[in-house]
């Protein structure tokens, strides 16, 4: 999969990306946050994150070779 597009999602730090199979078309979106509550830094840097109640993928199988537009 290869990032297509980004574009800003309906609600305040959310994003949706176009994610497009090179090798047989298919598109995935991913609706997600860019930015998720989490504890302060432990040892080495590491956090953990909370639940975040925002988020989805769906994707869609390319059209068959005799229906797609030239």
């Amino acid at each position: 999969m290869a990032l297509d597009r980004q574009y800003a999602g309906p609600l305040q730090d959310t994003i949706i990306q176009r994610w497009r199979d090179p090798v047989d078309g298919a598109i995935c979106y991913i609706y997600l946050p860019i930015s998720a509550p989490h504890s302060p830094p432990a040892g080495g840097g590491y956090v953990q994150y909370g639940a975040a109640g925002i988020g989805s993928i769906s994707c869609v199988a390319p059209a068959p070779a005799a229906n797609r537009r030239p």
